[in-house]
């Protein structure tokens, strides 16, 4: 065997990759849209100077790039504050709070496009306001939100390969080791695009039919 061929074993390890790349896309998923809806209840009631804090964070998140943001937590963050951070973590931190800022704008113009008749006519009937966030805005916003969201995740999916440069084992890293030791960057590169492309299919996939479902169960005018 030469030192350039392929082993059965390579499968392993693009299968690890992938599992690395899955369970960081999910974790950071799920914290990032966490924290969306948290910093969408703060604006939603407009709490005074953490509102602010909150749009000034997002917007510097949303403007300025990824791999920017990711060296200055793994390497910024520990030499400022002489912690120790690994990379997984720095990973975890640096996606999760970038899928925030953008699920953020996504949640809240999925509130404000709901229409304020309805919103007047529920603060007519008595509702507060976590009766009209709950029954009236939340149900309609999530409808008008799931498109643009899934269009996000699709892209944060495809930003997961980004972590590979500070030593996180993920599928692009698991493709630069076998196209290094291969030497078959053309074959490589293509089986790991496919990954990519097989995983954002499935999620727009998953998307479209909550979609679907979210389409069906609330009244929908003039769209």
């Amino acid at each position: 065997m030469r030192y350039a061929d392929f082993t059965p074993y390579d499968l392993v390890l693009l299968a690890q990759g992938l599992g690395v790349t899955v369970g960081l896309f999910t974790l950071t998923t799920l914290v990032g849209l966490l924290i969306a809806a948290l910093f969408t209840l703060v604006d939603y009631y407009r709490v005074p100077v953490l509102r602010q804090v909150i749009v000034t964070v997002s917007e510097a998140l949303k403007n300025s790039p990824v791999l920017v943001q990711l060296f200055l937590v793994f390497f910024g963050l520990p030499a400022f504050f002489h912690i120790n951070m690994t990379p997984f973590v720095a990973a975890s931190l640096t996606i999760s709070l970038n899928t925030a800022a953008f699920a953020f704008v996504i949640f809240r113009s999925g509130i404000d496009a709901v229409e304020a008749e309805q919103v007047a006519a529920a603060k007519v009937y008595g509702h507060s306001r976590w009766q009209i966030l709950r029954f009236v805005l939340l149900p309609q916003a999530a409808a008008f939100s799931i498109g643009p969201l899934v269009g996000l995740l699709v892209n944060q999916l495809q930003v997961t390969s980004l972590i590979s440069v500070i030593g996180v084992f993920d599928l692009t890293k698991i493709g630069n080791i076998l196209n290094l030791r291969t030497l078959e960057p053309f074959i490589v590169w293509t089986v790991v695009g496919l990954l990519y492309y097989a995983l954002a299919k499935l999620l727009a996939s998953v998307g479209a039919r909550i979609e679907k479902r979210l389409r069906r169960s609330v009244v929908w005018e003039g769209i």
